[in-house]
């Protein structure tokens, strides 16, 4: 107790010192008085003009992307952008979502914070895809906004991604902002967010089965206003998993009501279906090939959706397995992406491997058939050809032609002086997003044009990023 005394008086007399002012010695004159210090004048405030061209510094680079989606999952009542819709069923909604994507990720990555550091409020720009905003609107502002974004691009191009099993509305989001960029996509980049559980559950397999086919209605009654509202003229239509079971049922009947719609419909891509091989066989590529429909199948044995699919339905093989239940079907390209580097999570090699992004983007840049585009090699069987897609270090170069690689993005676009996503919606909403376009004024590459104010997540209306 007397050594803990001891330490408190010396505590209490060494704040007392630094209390106590220094007196001068004896007999010097004082100081003169300091001059008022002098105003520092603010800075001066940008007019509309230049805020749309302020950058960011050098050392903080992200890609923002403009994506558009329509819903049928519920409203939870949360406004943080990646928790606005839950699992269950609803009617459609619209709206817009802007996303960052690391000015210098990989290409064939969807760069997200790791499991372990999910919780932590700050979500670093530079290193991860973030959902920043997502906005809902009405019917009319939507389409408004869709076909305004179509006009812009050169070619009036659109396309439509529908997700698969086990992923949440934030994951379907960032997918397909990922796509447009590595893509190089220039026109309206649009998803259907269905109520998947996004969950790999057992039982959430077989909830998101009933919700697919629940949803089918409502894709199809989206599609045809996609069509007819979005002014496009070459639309693409991209699925995955068991989103591939509402997108070629949907096709099918709608082209059979309207088959008009037909020519401006330039290509159906059906990324590792989850259809029994069987039933696509005998069903669906003799009603595609009767629609007359450029269809590319990609198939892998390695996808972990499909290998549950496979187990849960009783071990008949699936659309999108190679093997014994290969489809290989007249007017149907399949090309086989088993060997190229899926990663961790092959369920999403259609997003995660880069040969199989360079042969989308041929087929969707230039329209090159299967035996046109670069690392394929056919195969020939009783059925027909398949195709299989090569690893790019196995095809005697470490990488594609340059103008395969153009695909991509080659520019990086600002976003404003902060590294985390609060913070860029506290600058957004401050001075507009600080952005700058690629040196070749490429508007497919993830660069945004103009200036924009971003409401507060979940507000109605639509806010003016560009894409």
């Amino acid at each position: 107790m007397t050594i803990l005394r001891i330490i408190c008086a010396i505590i209490l007399l060494a704040i007392l010192s630094g209390c106590t002012p220094t007196l001068p010695p004896a007999g010097t004159p004082p100081s003169p008085p300091r001059p008022p210090a002098q105003a520092i004048p603010p800075p001066p405030q940008a007019n509309e003009a230049q805020k749309s061209t302020l950058a960011a510094p050098a050392s903080i680079h992200a890609i923002a992307k403009r994506v558009f989606f329509a819903t049928d999952r519920n409203q939870i009542g949360s406004t943080a952008p990646s928790k606005m819709f839950g699992t269950n069923r609803s009617n459609i909604t619209y709206g817009i979502c802007d996303v960052s994507i690391p000015g210098n990720y990989r290409r064939d990555e969807l760069e997200s914070p790791p499991i372990w550091s999910r919780w932590k409020f700050r979500k670093d720009l530079t290193k991860y895809v973030v959902l920043l905003q997502t906005e809902i609107a009405s019917k009319d502002e939507f389409f408004t906004k869709v076909a305004e974004r179509v006009r812009r691009s050169k070619a009036s191009n659109a396309f439509l991604f529908i997700h698969g099993y086990n992923i949440t509305f934030e994951e379907a989001a960032k997918r397909t902002a990922q796509m447009a960029h590595d893509l190089g996509f220039d026109g309206a980049p649009t998803f259907y967010s269905w109520p998947s559980q996004g969950s790999v559950d057992p039982i959430a397999y077989t909830t998101d089965e009933n919700n697919i086919e629940w949803s089918q209605a409502n894709i199809r009654n989206f599609l045809e206003d996609f069509f007819a509202r979005s002014k496009a003229r070459n639309i693409y239509l991209i699925a995955h998993g068991m989103g591939n079971r509402a997108l070629t049922r949907v096709v099918v009947s709608l082209l059979a009501d309207k088959p008009i719609l037909r020519r401006r419909l330039k290509e159906v891509i059906l990324a590792a279906p989850d259809i029994d091989a069987d039933v696509f066989k005998r069903d669906i590529a003799p009603a595609l090939a009767a629609a007359n429909l450029p269809v590319t199948l990609y198939v892998s044995s390695k996808d972990r959706e499909l290998a549950l699919s496979k187990k849960v339905h009783g071990g008949y093989a699936r659309a999108g397995n190679p093997g014994r239940g290969m489809i290989v079907a007249p007017g149907i390209e399949t090309v086989d992406a088993t060997q190229v580097d899926t990663g961790l999570i092959g369920r999403t090699y259609y997003a995660e491997a880069g040969p199989v992004l360079t042969d989308i983007c041929y087929r969707i840049r230039d329209g090159k058939k299967a035996d046109e585009r670069f690392g394929l090699r056919p195969v020939r069987t009783p059925s027909g050809r398949y195709w299989v897609l090569k690893p790019w270090i196995n095809t005697g170069r470490k990488k594609p032609p340059d103008d395969v690689m153009g695909c991509a993005a080659p520019g990086q676009v600002d976003l404003p002086s902060t590294r985390t996503a609060a913070g860029y919606r506290r600058a957004a909403d401050g001075a507009g997003r600080a952005m700058r376009a690629p040196a070749d004024g490429h508007q497919g590459g993830g660069a945004v044009h103009g200036r924009t104010q971003p409401k507060q997540p979940g507000r109605s209306g639509m806010g003016n990023a560009s894409d």
